[in-house]
């Protein structure tokens, strides 16, 4: 299979040898319909999990920034939410809890100056006297979607550097006991 092509299924009614649809249609209903239909998505949910790479973040800075912090603290990226697939969380393996988040969103919603185009931050933790004077509106934003309090937004379009970034990243890695 050519992975351009996507995924291609037939479910197989085993009584009657013939395919089976119903799974497909949107207004199916009943018992037997609701849960092939479940372990069908169940199955589709394990074959993307598995089998397709989630290669949402392209730029070379986010690549980098992957790559260290996996050679740093032997973490992979979680993508949690099923709608958000451009979203994805950091979290440390002893404690479970969050210290970076990538976030693909639009200028607007972090209030920047131009035209609207689409960005990826990076949600870092901080103590909240280091964010007043760390944010500047321009490099580190508050934090996206997040507890503004306790969370800033680094735009990832190479103005900051990346080793400033990952000496950003050990300190909110440290935050996060």
């Amino acid at each position: 299979m050519n992975v351009d092509d996507g995924l291609n299924t037939e479910l197989t009614d085993t009584s009657t040898g013939e395919a089976y649809v119903l799974h497909l249609a949107p207004r199916a209903q009943g018992q037997f319909v609701g849960q092939v239909v479940q372990a069908y998505q169940d199955v589709l949910h394990k074959v993307e999990q598995d089998c397709y790479d989630n290669d949402v973040f392209k730029s070379s800075q986010e690549r980098n920034l992957i790559t260290q912090i996996k050679d740093l603290y032997g973490d992979e990226l979680e993508f949690l939410w099923s709608k958000f697939l451009q979203n994805a969380v950091w979290r440390r393996a002893d404690t479970h809890k969050w210290y970076g988040a990538l976030l693909t969103v639009t200028t607007d919603k972090l209030a920047l100056p131009g035209a609207t185009h689409t960005v990826t931050v990076l949600d870092l933790r901080a103590r909240p006297n280091d964010l007043v004077t760390l944010i500047d509106g321009q490099h580190y934003l508050p934090g996206y979607h997040m507890n503004k309090k306790h969370w800033y937004s680094i735009v990832l379009d190479d103005t900051v550097p990346l080793a400033t970034i990952m000496e950003r990243v050990r300190d909110s890695y440290a935050l996060a006991k």
